[in-house]
């Protein structure tokens, strides 16, 4: 949602982004839920006092994602895409609660849902949120959407010659100490048996070639 900024929302960034979502679901038509973090607003461990509150200083950040949220449904609003915001958070004067049945109703009435908030409680990452929420909704498969184009057996940034996975099952991946997301989402989507990509979202039509069956990035399966 920055854009090529530091802080805060691009809403020329964020206009198309919106344009992407169209493209890719008047080509591929599929129920898309979208949880978004909120970095670009405020990142709880940047948090620079001494005797700061851990649960308030997370509820900062998760206000952040439903600011994100509700930009994102406002561009795709404008451009002809039916979308409903909801947060696990309460916000009722501008978003409606997460509220599962609800969701997947929207969903099936062909609207983007797109859930801020993050779990609702403190303590829980971006991570953690995409994971439950797609749990609850019955996703057959969550997109983890990154600067990097999947899962290595070393950090690239360090190790020239990292390997890439394309592909990988979950206890793989466990035994292999991969840092694919947080220990809580990664064992929730095991549990659940969901599928999980790791892409990189700097092109963002790598999220249709996906969905049609294209190799992008790492696929981590039960």
């Amino acid at each position: 949602m920055v854009g090529k900024g530091k802080t805060g929302i691009d809403f020329e960034f964020v206009s198309l982004l919106a344009l992407g979502i169209k493209k890719l679901l008047k080509a591929t038509p599929v129920q898309l839920a979208i949880v978004n973090g909120g970095g670009n607003i405020f990142r709880g461990r940047n948090y620079k006092g001494t005797e700061g509150d851990p649960a308030q200083i997370d509820y900062i950040g998760m206000l952040g994602t439903v600011m994100n949220a509700l930009a994102l449904g406002h561009e795709l609003e404008i451009n002809g895409v039916p979308a409903r915001v909801m947060s696990a958070l309460r916000v009722d004067q501008v978003c409606e609660p997460f509220i599962r049945k609800r969701a997947i109703h929207h969903l099936e009435k062909g609207s983007v849902v797109i859930i801020g908030g993050g779990t609702g409680s403190p303590f829980f990452t971006t991570d953690s949120a995409a994971a439950l929420k797609a749990a609850e909704i019955n996703a057959d498969l969550l997109l983890k959407a990154t600067n990097v184009d999947g899962v290595y057996d070393h950090d690239p940034k360090t190790h020239k010659n990292a390997t890439r996975y394309t592909k990988i099952t979950f206890s793989e991946a466990l035994t292999r100490g991969l840092t694919v997301m947080d220990a809580t989402a990664f064992d929730l989507c095991r549990a659940r048996k969901i599928p999980v990509v790791v892409f990189d979202i700097s092109d963002f039509e790598n999220v249709g070639r996906i969905i049609n069956g294209e190799e992008i990035g790492t696929l981590i399966t039960p």
